[in-house]
């Protein structure tokens, strides 16, 4: 299929006729001898006198060549495309943002490796985070480590070998020894922002109760809920500990259910994958799909077509040149 980038040029094709209807023939000016004696020497010569100005005719084939050049360099102008197949891109309609807690009680060893090998709190979310990315295609991560303080590790990508590596470089205490889960939350909305997706979801992983934040969780979390941000809370660790070490379930599970998202607790690192793969049930990927037909420019075809029509116009001109040059000289 073929369209034109330009199909009001095809105008143009009126145009030889416009100037033709509207300007005079060209004339040219050569020099004459006038002579007194000129009805004597036609007599003398029996030559019949003929009219002073005469207007030059093209052969039929050299009108056809024009016709078609200027035919090819009008659609050349025009710029014909190539319409090839239509291709389908679907791109994910979701981003998710991840916030660890880096708290000190993140150390705690009271989760189990798959080899059955005692961890941290830490080690067992990045494992279950590692494997949780690789089955994210299609979507965008986001992280955010906090502490005493929020910070954002990783905006929004889809490179996940450069946001595990960010994950993994994380350590116990690195932003605080606190838990500011409220300021997290504040802080994945300001995130959030500059999202283009409808689809919006922030998955927190702590261990502790909220004992640094400027804004309470659940106050942050209606904020979320008007900003169309889904919370999933993930309570890491012994639910009855005391101290540091409590984790706050009722205000996790507020948090979840006033933005339409659930409340999780993992007690070890076979609960934390059971967690992820409820959220991907509760969360199937959306894609946003779309369609477009490629274009190759085909110009040129018509621009070579041109060229060879106006050199075989040059070529018909110079044979006849040189024919009417030789019966002359016969003559």
């Amino acid at each position: 299929m073929i369209e034109f980038a330009y199909p009001y040029l095809f105008f143009l094709l009126l145009l030889p006729f416009v100037i033709h209807w509207s300007l005079p023939v060209y004339k040219e000016k050569k020099e004459s001898l006038q002579v007194p004696f000129f009805l004597r020497l036609v007599d003398v010569t029996g030559e019949k006198p003929q009219s002073g100005a005469v207007v030059l005719k093209r052969m039929r084939i050299q009108k056809l060549l024009v016709a078609f050049a200027w035919c090819c360099l009008v659609t050349a102008m025009a710029k014909p495309e190539q319409i090839g197949a239509p291709i389908s891109q679907q791109k994910s309609a979701r981003d998710l943002m991840i916030a660890v807690d880096l708290s000190g009680s993140m150390s705690v060893q009271d989760f189990v490796d798959p080899s059955g090998k005692k961890v941290t709190r830490l080690a067992a979310v990045k494992t279950v985070l590692a494997e949780f990315a690789k089955n994210r295609k299609g979507d965008r991560l986001g992280l955010i480590l906090f502490g005493d303080a929020p910070y954002l590790q990783a905006p929004f990508t889809d490179d996940f070998s450069t946001w595990l590596a960010l994950l993994n470089a994380a350590d116990i205490g690195m932003a605080g020894q606190s838990t500011a889960f409220g300021d997290a939350i504040g802080l994945s909305i300001s995130v959030f922002e500059n999202s283009q997706t409808a689809n919006r979801m922030l998955i927190v992983l702590t261990d502790g109760n909220d004992n640094g934040s400027k804004v309470p969780p659940i106050d942050a979390a209606k904020i979320a809920a008007d900003k169309n941000i889904k919370i999933y809370s993930i309570a890491i660790g012994d639910p009855i500990a005391t101290g540091e070490e409590k984790v706050d379930l009722s205000v996790l599970n507020s948090v979840a259910e006033s933005t339409g998202g659930q409340s999780y607790q993992a007690l070890d690192t076979e609960s934390l994958q059971q967690v992820y793969a409820q959220i991907d049930e509760l969360e199937p990927q959306q894609f946003d799909s779309k369609s477009f037909r490629p274009r190759t420019s085909i110009h040129h075809y018509f621009i070579l077509m041109f060229a060879l029509t106006y050199l075989l116009a040059l070529a018909i001109v110079s044979h006849r040149s040189s024919k009417t040059t030789g019966v002359d000289a016969n003559g």
